[in-house]
């Protein structure tokens, strides 16, 4: 297997080692900041990695996705604010135990099983994603463009609480995606006569803009809410954990484990979802479920592995098929792109030692910020509290402003943010879906060539969507989601509704 002189060739580099560790550290705290995201500090480092050679830009940011997922357990079981979405059901159990005194315990298991969970989905990502890549190679024009629309399909309806705004989120990416010259014909679409339209909208400002500036914004308004904090003097909270205590938690982590892997190779569903049905699962399973939700450690198990397993498999789509699983892939498109690396089925061809390479530093960075978290999270708990919002946020926002200028030195990029950073803000409030928007948008460039390319192949039209078999598979897959979806929300309707 490629992953063993992977590994002992990132072990003999320090710099990518200290670029490991570095975001192991970042993450972690970023995700432990209330109301901030791995997304927002990928979208907002981004511009860094362009001065960087291939691996350690995609390193950098790739560990702190893992370790931000991890990040936000932090604020859910010291604040009762979760840190990250995934990190809300962590937060169920996490902050009744905190309450108890028992803090420390509840971040060591959310340690522990984070660090679990993640192995496991690297190590499923490491075995099987060439043999993804194998079949993707076989995959021609109408079977890929049937693949993005299932993407659409399931990106737009599964995420977020409304079917109908969640595919408007999508299609609003799309939307966005084709504003600048046609890629066959060069004519100007939606440029409304601007000079700066013709080359397309930015993928960094409308990422920091979507994710950055929208949630500041989004923090200032609910600036008066202000989450409770575990005091960090209490003896109780440097309580250790014991064998006796995590081994009832095993069971619920292996499965956990297996859930978010298989979820995280899903395009759109992510660690949020992952969690819950981790967190659902391990209550209907549980000896005592009556506990789950007034602390139980096994509460705080079941959603951490099922979050952190998602981190691995989500990578599946993006490197074989070029679909981000999540919108952490998305802006890793960006990189990719960036240093000029063409991600698809044939990136194994063309790339595979770098590939792997970033796999050992995946396994790598779990390691730094499993010890980190098991014996510091505490510390950045306390640390992060005494950080005033006043400071916190103008740094966020003049960092937001320097990374959209930067990244090709146009001040046009700079208001593409701020637009952005509006329509981020208003989606939120809308309960219209960011990472819909954003991943579509990453999307509709292969989408429309792979349209256009088997259309050129057909000799009857649309119908070689439907004749060719697995593109007619695909094309059943994302209508039935979208079908199953639309038929969990009317029951669930139903319920609430019901005397």
């Amino acid at each position: 297997m490629d992953i063993f002189p992977a590994l002992a060739s990132v072990l003999s580099d320090p710099s990518l080692m200290a670029w490991v560790l570095a975001a192991a550290i970042v993450g972690m705290i970023v995700g432990a900041i209330p109301g901030l995201t791995a997304s927002a500090a990928i979208a907002m480092l981004l511009p860094l990695t362009f001065y960087m050679e291939p691996l350690p830009a995609l390193a950098f940011l790739y560990v702190i996705g893992k370790s931000g997922r991890y990040g936000g357990s932090i604020a859910a079981i010291l604040f009762n604010t979760p840190g990250t979405a995934a990190s809300a059901a962590t937060q169920i159990d996490g902050y009744p135990l905190a309450r108890q005194g028992k803090a420390s315990k509840a971040m060591k298991v959310a340690t522990i099983s984070s660090v679990i969970g993640d192995f496991t989905g690297e190590i499923l990502l490491i075995v099987g994603v060439a043999w993804i890549a194998t079949i993707a190679l076989k995959l021609g024009p109408p079977e890929l463009f049937a693949v993005y629309f299932a993407a659409f399909i399931v990106i737009g309806s599964v995420i977020g609480k409304s079917v109908t705004r969640g595919l408007a989120s999508a299609a609003l990416g799309v939307l966005v995606a084709m504003v600048g010259l046609d890629p066959i014909s060069s004519t100007e679409r939606f440029t409304f006569g601007s000079f700066d339209l013709t080359n397309g909208i930015g993928l960094v400002p409308l990422m920091i803009g979507i994710f950055v500036l929208g949630e500041v914004f989004a923090q200032i308004e609910a600036r008066g809410k202000a989450p409770e904090i575990i005091a960090e003097g209490d003896d109780e909270v440097r309580n250790g954990l014991t064998w006796a205590e995590y081994r009832p938690c095993l069971p619920h982590v292996f499965r956990s484990s297996l859930i978010g892997s298989f979820i995280g190779m899903l395009p759109g569903l992510g660690s949020a979802i992952a969690a819950f049905v981790a967190y659902g699962e391990g209550k209907r399973r549980a000896r005592n479920p009556q506990d789950w939700g007034n602390g139980a450690l096994e509460g705080v198990a079941a959603p951490e592995a099922a979050n952190n397993a998602v981190s691995g498999p989500s990578m599946a789509p993006l490197l074989t098929l070029g679909i981000p699983g999540s919108t952490i892939g998305a802006i890793l498109i960006g990189v990719f792109l960036i240093h000029g690396i063409q991600i698809g089925p044939t990136l194994f061809l063309t790339s595979r030692d770098l590939i792997y390479a970033l796999f050992a530093c995946g396994l790598i960075g779990i390691v730094f910020y499993g010890l980190i978290g098991y014996f510091g999270a505490a510390f950045v708990g306390r640390f992060i509290t005494r950080i005033p919002t006043r400071v916190l946020y103008p740094v966020i926002f003049l960092t937001s402003f320097v990374a959209a200028y930067t990244s090709r030195g146009n001040l046009f990029d700079v208001y593409v943010m701020v637009a952005a950073g509006f329509a981020g803000w208003a989606m939120r409030k809308l309960d219209f879906n960011p990472a819909a928007f954003v991943i579509s948008f990453v999307l509709a460039g292969g989408a429309e060539e792979t349209f256009r390319q088997a259309l050129l192949l057909s000799d009857n039209g649309l119908l070689i969507f439907v004749t060719r078999p697995v593109a007619l598979l695909f094309l059943l897959i994302g209508i039935s989601a979208l079908l199953f979806r639309m038929r969990g929300l009317a029951r669930a309707r139903a319920v609430e509704s019901a005397p």
